[in-house]
């Protein structure tokens, strides 16, 4: 079976945190990716099972105790994400984090993982553009004209999958599904473990898709 049905059939993600755990996710966003296109994007406040906010992580996201109070805990916002999920490959900027937080989170709660192959957009930017002086996500928005509220989950998610998308064609690839041509190892997030994605050795590039 291939790593995901028909063409970028992808979701991207990202937690913001309420402090230095991993078990503490407070928003998380999703964008939904379909035939090459973000066609929908979801942001989902969390309260976390400790509401202890870090002042440091606060002042980067704006999420505060008191915004997350009556918010639901992360297995129900889980419930309504994870059967649309399962099966995708998972997009995250910096996936080592973002994964990292789910597979805590998830752990913390005694749920299961799900089984989804997940992709690394920096690591996929380094790869289409690797003379730029930075890959962060809000370098990477200015770089491409995509518009980014930083830090806000959901426009972080949405510009993530934007920046998939563009890295994909930059590259030459008609669908995410190509990637691995590219030399670059998918991680996966599975019940018995997980793996991390991988840059490895650069793959002889294709033309440019242009669409």
């Amino acid at each position: 079976m291939s790593v995901f049905p028909g063409r970028d059939h992808a979701v991207a993600i990202d937690f913001e945190t309420a402090n230095e755990t991993r078990t503490s996710a407070c928003s998380i966003g999703v964008a939904w990716i379909e035939n090459g296109r973000v066609t929908a994007t979801e942001e989902h406040l969390i309260r976390p099972r400790e509401l202890r906010f870090n002042s440091f992580n606060s002042a980067i996201h704006g999420i505060r105790a008191g915004d997350v109070a009556d918010a639901p805990e992360f297995p129900e916002v889980w419930g309504r994400l994870r059967e649309r999920m399962e099966g995708r490959l998972i997009l995250a900027h910096n996936a080592a984090f973002d994964i990292s937080v789910l597979r805590h989170t998830l752990t913390d709660y005694g749920l299961d993982w799900p089984d989804c192959a997940y992709l690394c957009t920096v690591v996929l930017a380094r790869r289409a553009w690797p003379t730029l002086t930075a890959h962060k996500l809000n370098h990477l928005a200015e770089f491409l004209g995509i518009a980014l509220d930083h830090h806000h989950a959901g426009s972080d998610a949405e510009a993530c999958g934007r920046i998939a998308l563009a890295a994909a064609r930059e590259l030459g690839l008609f669908g995410l599904a190509e990637v691995a041509g590219t030399g670059i190892s998918f991680g996966r997030i599975a019940p018995g473990g997980y793996t991390p994605c991988k840059g490895g050795k650069a793959a002889p590039r294709r033309p440019r898709v242009v669409v």
